[in-house]
């Protein structure tokens, strides 16, 4: 029988984008002879996102509020676990993440040699890619840092939101994925709780419409938060 993968691409107010990225996914689907399910997550958008999706018959669910991309996330992981995939892909709806690299997030996964699989721009340093700005680099390497300290690991893209996961740790995103900075916290929380966590290069492309949810003048804000959030996480007694 073959192992069933999961796409799941959290949504808020990407009418520029995601028809595009679904389109992109059913045609590698047909070229490649994949057979990758969709599930998007319409986080409370309040653009034309959930017509777009009905429009298009595009799988989706409708959170009737916005509850930010940690709990979107966690809706689709437990979607993910409640229809037994074998295998849930975090991929972004606005165009960033690239199709053709799930293959190859996916594959220690299934083959049982990791839980979690880090889409990564920073593993290979001599890769083309597109690595945002010097200012949210630093502040990557800071977080890298700091879960080190706390993990004994080091993660060298903390901030990726392209990320494969296996079936227990889906289980456990489905219970307890965090709410406030998802991703980084995330790592810390698989880590902890001894699951094995890789990264693998990725190609990432700029955003292709909307807007990110990190503003500039939020950086400091941010990086001092998820710092404490990271630091209780740390110390969260482990569960398995």
């Amino acid at each position: 029988m073959d192992n069933r993968v999961l796409l799941i691409i959290p949504a808020y107010n990407e009418e520029e984008c995601i028809l595009g990225v679904y389109e992109k996914i059913t045609e590698y689907n047909r070229e490649n002879a994949t057979a990758y399910d969709v599930i998007v997550i319409n986080d409370g958008s309040a653009d034309d996102t959930e017509k777009i999706l009905l429009e298009n018959g595009i799988p989706h669910i409708r959170l009737i509020r916005n509850l930010g991309i940690g709990g979107a996330v966690q809706t689709g992981y437990m979607y993910a676990s409640m229809k037994g995939y074998d295998a849930a892909v975090q991929f972004d709806g606005d165009g960033q993440h690239e199709i053709s690299c799930v293959g190859d997030l996916v594959a220690p996964v299934l083959s049982g040699e990791a839980d979690m699989v880090i889409g990564s721009r920073f593993v290979d340093r001599d890769a083309d890619n597109f690595r945002s700005t010097l200012a949210r680099r630093i502040g990557i390497s800071i977080l890298s840092f700091f879960i080190k300290i706390f993990t004994g690991r080091k993660i060298y893209d903390p901030t990726s939101g392209f990320r494969a996961c296996g079936k227990e740790l889906t289980a456990f995103f489905a219970e307890n994925y965090p709410t406030e900075y998802p991703e980084p916290v995330s790592e810390v929380a698989a880590l902890r709780q001894g699951f094995t966590v890789r990264e693998r290069h990725a190609v990432m492309h700029e955003r292709q419409g909307g807007t990110s949810s990190i503003r500039a003048w939020k950086s400091a804000y941010y990086m001092i938060n998820v710092t404490i959030a990271m630091f209780m996480e740390s110390i969260r007694k482990r569960s398995r």
